[in-house]
């Protein structure tokens, strides 16, 4: 059986959420894209310091943050997961 490198994902996984995010554009400035800060206000489950963990592939986080990160990114569970 093949070991799994879960540092490897999660920084995968990470960078493709750093990817959606930067396709949401900024509300302040409409020539940049959102902000982790931006983007942790619109959710009450998502801090900036857990969204910049989980960009950077630091974070195991529970199921129910996956569900709220995706909500915030306004994206499908499948879409977020196909990294």
């Amino acid at each position: 059986m093949n070991e799994i490198d879960f540092i490897s994902e999660r920084i995968k996984f990470g960078k493709h959420v750093l990817k959606l995010r930067r396709k949401i554009k900024s509300v302040e400035y409409q020539s940049r894209s959102i902000s982790q800060q931006e983007l942790a206000d619109r959710s009450d489950y998502i801090t900036k310091k857990t969204l910049g963990q989980i960009e950077r592939g630091e974070v195991n986080f529970q199921f129910e943050t996956l569900v709220a990160l995706a909500q915030v990114l306004n994206v499908s569970l499948k879409e977020l997961l196909d990294y």
